[in-house]
């Protein structure tokens, strides 16, 4: 063992190998474990082996050990499958505030392609959808295709790509903390089509 401090205690063999340098670090502990230390909490709470962790993973006893030392990690979906099994889960937190920060949510909205929009753009619904090649024009097919669009609720839904007008907007409204979905787009589009009525019925000043 090398007298460096820095050393990563999940290589430790005996402590008969120890250093005085490697035992005054390892009197400074606790340690977080990291994903080895994860690996082998889960088999404690199983209450499960190397070999019998492998087998509820449909994994190897030898990718489990290697796990363990840090030589390589779990992917994300055996990671997951092996924390449901222990009935336990990862909760991420703000370094700042501590509060929870969860993933976004599965039903954003999205194209009309049925891609998503960017996870670093902020959406917001600019009027109900009409096919581009009608949108330079008010004609009979345009009105139509917006007064279809209303009554399926379906709103045309854009973002800024320029970073300053991004900045603006999070300046004047904030920043949002997730994609909205295509319902709540739609709510907001309907809310202004109220706005505009009310000021067309609004009289006007002398």
């Amino acid at each position: 063992m090398s007298d460096d401090t820095t050393v990563d205690p999940s290589t430790w063999d005996c402590l008969a190998n120890w250093t005085e340098a490697e035992r005054e670090y390892w009197w400074m502990g606790p340690f977080a474990g990291g994903v080895p230390g994860l690996v082998r909490r889960v088999r404690r709470i199983l209450d499960v082996s190397q070999r019998g962790l492998a087998g509820l993973l449909d994994v190897s006893q030898s990718a489990v050990a290697r796990w363990e030392t840090g030589r390589t990690s779990p992917r994300v979906d055996v990671l997951q499958r092996m924390l449901r099994l222990a009935r336990v889960r990862v909760v991420l937190q703000d370094e700042d505030t501590g509060k929870e920060v969860g993933p976004m949510r599965a039903d954003g909205a999205r194209k009309h392609g049925g891609s998503r929009f960017p996870a670093h753009t902020d959406l917001r619904a600019t009027g109900w959808w009409v096919p581009r090649a009608l949108r330079e024009m008010t004609s009979i097919d345009y009105l139509r295709q917006r007064d279809r669009s209303r009554a399926n609720r379906d709103p045309a839904i854009g973002c800024h790509t320029s970073p300053y007008l991004k900045q603006v907007e999070r300046t004047l409204f904030g920043t949002p903390d997730d994609h909205p979905a295509v319902h709540q787009l739609a709510a907001e589009v309907e809310h202004l089509d109220e706005l505009r009525e009310a000021r067309r019925g609004r009289p006007r000043a002398a």
